[in-house]
C-alpha cells in the first residue's frame, strides 16, 4: 500500500520534472485529486477506478477558464505548450469552439446544459489527448516509469486507430479504466491542502515562463476563485436560507456574500449544494477554514432527499441552470472531514475555531 508520504515525494518530482512541453500534466493531477475527494472515501486504503471520459471532464473543466484573453498579454490566450507554432491541442479544442460559437462560455457545465451534443463531443477530444499524450507518459522521471499512482492497460504506442473506434463507439478491446493504485486515492484526499497549490504554481510557473509573464498576475487569472459569477444564484440562495446567514443565523443585509461552505481552496466546487449566503463579516473570518462540526451538520440535512431544502435546491439549480452534483459535492467533504486529526482546528464564528475533536460527523 502506498503511504501518503511517498505519493507526495514522488508528485513532487513529477512537477520538477516529467517528460512534457505542455501543461498536461498539471491537468491530469488536478482531475485525479478531484476525482479521489469525490469518490475516494467509498474506496478507502483500497484501489479507486475512474474512467478516461470522467478524467477528460475534470481536464475539461480545469482548462477553461484559462482559455480566454489575458488583458496584460496584448489580449492574447496565453501559450501552454513550448512546442512548434502550435498551442496545446485542448486549449486549441477549447478556443476554437469559444470562436466558432462567438460566445465567451462562462464553464463547460452551460456548455453541456445548453448544447449536450457539443459538449460530449468535447469531452470526447480531450479524452482523446490525455489517452495519447499524458497518461501513459505522467509516470515517467528521465527516462525510466514508474507506475506509483495509477495502473493502465495500453502504453505510449498506443494505435491512434484503435481509440479512434473506441471514441467512435464501436466494440473494441480498448480498456478506457485508470486504477489508482491502493492507498493512491486517500494519499492524495490528505495531501490535498498541500498538492493543489503546489500543482496550481508549478503550472503558474510553466505558462509564465512560455509566454514571458508575471507570475503573480498569472496566478490569479488561471485559479482565481472568481471563475464564476455568483450573482444568479444569490437571491435564491437567501431565500431558501429565510434571509438568515448560514453561519450566526442573524438577518442578512443587502451586503451579503455567497460562500464556498468546503473552501474553494480545498476543492473548486461551484455546485449549488456547496453555496450558502453568509454575512460578509461571517464569509471574511471563515475565509478558507473548514466549518466546525455544528456548521456541517446543519449543511448536511440540505442532502437529505426528503428535506425541504433538498428539492428547493433542485428547483433553484434547475430554473438558473446552475451546476449542481449532490452526490460529488458530499463525497468530496467526506473525504476532506474524514482524513482531519482530533486536533485540527475548525471556523465557528468570527476568531472563535474549535477543534475537531473525536465528535460523530455523519456526512
Amino acid at each position: 500500500m502506498t503511504s501518503p508520504l511517498a505519493v507526495g515525494e514522488r508528485i513532487i518530482a513529477l512537477l520538477d520534472e516529467g517528460l512534457f512541453t505542455a501543461t498536461y500534466k498539471y491537468g491530469v493531477l488536478l482531475g485525479l485529486l478531484d476525482l479521489s475527494l469525490e469518490r475516494g472515501a467509498d474506496v478507502g486504503q483500497g484501489a479507486l477506478r475512474v474512467t478516461t471520459a470522467q478524467l477528460a471532464a475534470k481536464v475539461l473543466a480545469a482548462y477553461w477558464p484559462q482559455v480566454r484573453p489575458l488583458p496584460l498579454h496584448e489580449g492574447i490566450i496565453p501559450r501552454q505548450s513550448g512546442r512548434g507554432s502550435r498551442d496545446a491541442r485542448i486549449v486549441r479544442l477549447i478556443a476554437d469552439y469559444k470562436q466558432r460559437t462567438a460566445k465567451e462560455w462562462a464553464s463547460p457545465f452551460e456548455v453541456r446544459l445548453r448544447r449536450h451534443d457539443d459538449y460530449g463531443r468535447l469531452v470526447i477530444e480531450v479524452e482523446r489527448v490525455l489517452i495519447e499524450m499524458p497518461l501513459p507518459r505522467l509516470q515517467y522521471v528521465g527516462a525510466s516509469s514508474d507506475e506509483f499512482l495509477y495502473q493502465i492497460n495500453w502504453t505510449r504506442d498506443v494505435s491512434r486507430t484503435l481509440v479512434a473506434r473506441y471514441l467512435r463507439g464501436e466494440r473494441t478491446d480498448f480498456d478506457n479504466v485508470i486504477t489508482l493504485r491502493p492507498g493512491v486515492a486517500s494519499a492524495l484526499i490528505q495531501l490535498n491542502g498541500l498538492l493543489r497549490p503546489l500543482i496550481q504554481r508549478s503550472w503558474t510557473l510553466k505558462v509564465a515562463q512560455l509566454n514571458h509573464l508575471d507570475e503573480m498576475v498569472l496566478h490569479d487569472f488561471l485559479f482565481g476563485q472568481e471563475r464564476v459569477a455568483l450573482a444568479r444564484v444569490r437571491a435564491p440562495l437567501a431565500e431558501l436560507q429565510e434571509e438568515r446567514c448560514f453561519y450566526c443565523g442573524e438577518r442578512l443585509d443587502s451586503r451579503f456574500d455567497v460562500d464556498h461552505f468546503v473552501p474553494w481552496a480545498r476543492v473548486p466546487n461551484d455546485n449549488l449544494e456547496n453555496l450558502v449566503a453568509a454575512h460578509a463579516g461571517c464569509n471574511n473570518a471563515k475565509r478558507d477554514f473548514l466549518p466546525a462540526v455544528r456548521h456541517v451538520s446543519r449543511w448536511r440535512a440540505r442532502f437529505d432527499p426528503e428535506a425541504r431544502e433538498s428539492r428547493e435546491l433542485a428547483g433553484i439549480a434547475s430554473g438558473r441552470q446552475w451546476p449542481s452534483e449532490p452526490a460529488a459535492t458530499l463525497g468530496t467533504a467526506r473525504a476532506i472531514y474524514g482524513k482531519l486529526p482530533s486536533s485540527a482546528k475548525l471556523w465557528v464564528l468570527a476568531d472563535e475555531f474549535e477543534e475537531r475533536g473525536t465528535a460523530s460527523l455523519v456526512l
